[in-house]
């Protein structure tokens, strides 16, 4: 199974990072089946769509790695910081530079340093998963105070949080195997 994170907050600075980074170094230790990478939107120039890479051979050279990784993806775990009450025009922009995702698992966080922890935009996350015909997990990853949560060094600091993130995953991986074994 191939599991890919999409960090799509394009901040030098992103605090949502933390909990990317957290999630791929979880899940490579208790999944060791799994192989998880992390897509960082800050690391790709993608432009504003002018063409879908329907395949890695149509997609320009300094991209092909990233198409590896996108069209090798089972499952993709988004995870966003909330911008004006959605999720990052990034997100958006490498999604649309690929044909839809059907059949693929998503799972879905969203983070921030303030109360709600991008609540908001988990309600057009659950919009774009169906659009792109993927099949969302119905357990959601909100983490408010993501700065009190996660350390500067991906480290969980907040051990009450603990178990929000062990069912978010192994409902996600319940999905997942579920859904890989069918097709």
């Amino acid at each position: 199974m191939n599991i890919e994170i999409v960090s799509g907050s394009p901040r030098a600075a992103s605090v949502t990072i933390r909990v990317a980074k957290y999630l791929q170094q979880y899940l490579q230790q208790h999944y060791t089946q799994a192989n998880v990478g992390l897509i960082d939107v800050r690391e790709w120039p993608l432009n504003n769509l002018e063409s879908v890479f329907n395949s890695v051979e149509n997609t320009p050279d300094q991209l092909k790695p990233l198409s590896e990784r996108m069209f090798a993806a089972n499952v993709f775990i988004i995870v966003s910081p909330e911008y004006n009450g959605t999720y990052t025009a990034n997100i958006k922009n490498l999604f649309d530079h690929y044909p839809k995702q059907a059949r693929k698992v998503f799972g879905l966080c969203t983070a921030s340093t303030g109360a709600l922890g991008g609540a908001r935009s988990t309600q057009s996350l659950l919009m774009l998963v169906p659009a792109l015909f993927g099949i969302a997990s119905p357990y959601l990853l909100v983490v408010p105070t993501i700065d009190k949560k996660f350390d500067e060094n991906n480290q969980l600091v907040d051990a009450s949080f603990e178990k929000s993130v062990q069912t978010f995953v192994s409902e996600l991986m319940w999905l997942a195997e579920a859904t890989i074994n069918k097709k």
